[in-house]
């Protein structure tokens, strides 16, 4: 008896420990729960039923509060944190959203159909409610759909269409030059008088901006936020849009109210079609008119031609490098019947070249934004000041220390007569020459160390070239835009242009106007380069196709025959009237 109760003794002490353990490993298995990472891979599969396909797989953070929430991303309102930057993303992700959508039904499948996606990701859980998928590159979004998706009892075309949707979503978007232009002016409030223009097809200024801090419409008024409001083009409507980007005081266009009916939120406001002749109201007291150019009206009332080589050193050897850059814009944003066209001959590189070409044109467009110095230049017939502070200003915020340029560029303007008017200013040795009823004007002077001019120049510096001298510090030209080192090592260079008279050319008139690089002047004289442009123009004028372009393609072709050795550039204007479309604009 004794022994059996012994037994019955060590049995219990060996189950309770028993027991008990495996008591704690059930209380483990409920706290862990790991029958969940079973539940998760069929969870991550789902099934989208045909009314469902042109959801996207995620929900955008932007879409679930407001459509100009979005843009904040980019844009700081005022030094404070927009509101989505809390929304941060995990370490994998990058910048770039990727908002996958899934093309329409085929019309084979009918309504409650359904398609069953496999929608595999290793960090899916790392995702919170308010995050957005993003893809890890722009070119694998594509082939990881492809990899990924397991799509089953679908049509061959609802494949294909889902390829080419993703294709055209990552593919760059041609802009298409719509040449609207856009003009701003303040006409109340302490910044009244300040002018603001921007072109549809100036993809590097848009959008722009208007506010007190750091925008391209500068407004000096306490009750405009440091970024108030926001102007874009929109290619799809082919439509100048206007936003509130949260401004504090709002903002009105024509009286009513376009800021987030939230008030004090700092949420953007949805986009609005901006028209001619609007009137945007920021805080109380600035107002600014709109004035929008139709395509028509920026049409250059007269034939242009342009053409370019980088030509060779010699027969079948390797081109040079092209330093050239040839431009022309008519009318000048928001100021009609005023237009450019220039050449910028660069040396030691192109980025000279590109700089200059890019601000001139600026430059020239911001002087003659007011209102008096056009009446000043229409009522005196000149425009000598505009030239010279626009190369003044060119020079002073060029950023070329080991690279310049040559640079010519010919004004252009109308008065309410359909005369023109035209005058040049240059530095360097890119010439431009006209005729006005067969007599020939030239516009321009050498700026060549050679030359006469430029000698002369150099001995009232006191500082006269020695004989036989032709270069100072490797170079041929004594005036140039940019380079800045050779400038602080040698006073004689100088960014002065020359500036010409002003030459009319009546309604009535026959008359052209040549520019070209030294490429092009090398070879061929200005009596020369006057004969061929007006025995092409007398060839072609019947074929009623742009004479211009002829007449600059065969010019490039002469210097080619006669074998120039630098890069040729020329623009051609023909003044010829039956050319000539209206540049008068409606008030």
């Amino acid at each position: 008896m004794s022994m059996v109760l012994m037994l019955q003794g060590s049995t219990a002490g060996v189950l309770l420990p028993l027991l008990m353990l495996l008591l704690i490993i059930l209380l483990i298995l409920i706290a862990c729960k790991p029958w969940r990472f079973f539940s998760s891979l069929s969870s991550l599969s789902r099934t989208l039923k045909v009314g469902e396909l042109e959801r996207p797989l995620v929900l955008d953070d932007a879409n679930a509060r407001d459509q100009g929430n979005e843009l904040t991303r980019s844009n700081d309102l005022e030094g404070a944190y927009s509101q989505n930057e809390g929304l941060l993303p995990s370490p994998w992700t990058h910048e770039l959203v990727y908002k996958q959508r899934l093309p329409s039904a085929s019309p084979q499948l009918n309504q409650g159909d359904s398609i069953v996606l496999d929608v595999v990701s290793d960090r899916i859980e790392e995702l919170s409610a308010d995050q957005t998928l993003r893809c890890l590159s722009l070119t694998e979004p594509l082939a990881e759909v492809q990899k990924h998706a397991r799509q089953e009892d679908q049509s061959p075309n609802l494949k294909y269409d889902l390829e080419n949707d993703l294709r055209q979503e990552f593919a760059p978007k041609v802009i298409t030059d719509q040449r609207s232009c856009l003009s701003l002016e303040v006409i109340s409030g302490p910044s009244r008088g300040l002018r603001c223009s921007v072109q549809s097809i100036s993809a590097s200024r848009l959008p722009l901006t208007l506010g007190r801090v750091s925008s391209d419409l500068l407004l000096k008024d306490s009750e405009v936020s440091g970024k108030h409001a926001m102007i874009n083009w929109n290619a799809d409507k082919n439509k100048w849009e206007l936003v509130d980007m949260g401004s504090l005081n709002g903002t009105l266009l024509n009286s009513q109210l376009i800021s987030h009916p939230d008030s004090g939120s700092r949420l953007w406001g949805d986009p609005v079609e901006l028209s001619n002749g609007d009137i945007i109201t920021l805080g109380t007291t600035s107002n600014v008119h709109v004035h929008v150019t139709s395509k028509l009206e920026s049409q250059t009332p007269f034939s242009v031609g342009m053409a370019s080589d980088p030509m060779a050193l010699r027969r079948g050897g390797k081109k040079l490098a092209m330093e050239d850059v040839c431009y022309y814009q008519w009318p000048l944003p928001g100021i009609p019947q005023f237009g450019v066209f220039g050449i910028c001959d660069g040396h030691g590189g192109v980025a000279a070249a590109k700089s200059a070409s890019k601000m001139l044109p600026e430059k020239v467009t911001s002087i003659l934004s007011d209102s008096l110095v056009r009446e000043r230049v229409l009522l005196q017939c000149d425009a000598s000041d505009v030239l010279r502070v626009a190369f003044s200003q060119t020079e002073a915020d060029m950023n070329n220390y080991y690279e310049g340029c040559a640079a010519t560029l010919l004004l252009v303007w109308a008065d309410n007569d359909e005369n023109f008017f035209a005058q040049c200013a240059n530095v360097g040795d890119a010439a431009c020459i006209m005729t006005v009823d067969g007599k020939q004007i030239k516009m321009t002077e050498d700026h060549r160390v050679s030359s006469y001019s430029e000698r002369l120049r150099l001995n009232e510096t006191g500082e006269p070239l020695r004989d036989g001298e032709k270069r100072l510090y490797g170079l041929n030209l004594a005036r140039m835009l940019g380079d800045k080192f050779m400038k602080q090592q040698e006073p004689r260079f100088s960014s002065e242009p020359y500036i010409s008279e002003t030459v009319h050319v009546k309604q009535a008139s026959s008359a052209f106007a040549l520019l070209a690089s030294d490429g092009f002047w090398d070879v061929i004289s200005l009596k020369k380069a006057v004969q061929l442009a007006m025995q092409a123009k007398q060839r072609y004028s019947a074929d009623g196709e742009n004479v211009a372009e002829k007449v600059a393609s065969i010019l490039l072709t002469e210097a080619k025959t006669l074998r120039t050795e630098d890069n040729t550039s020329i623009v051609f204007l023909d003044f010829d009237r039956k050319f000539r479309i209206s540049c008068k604009v409606d008030s």
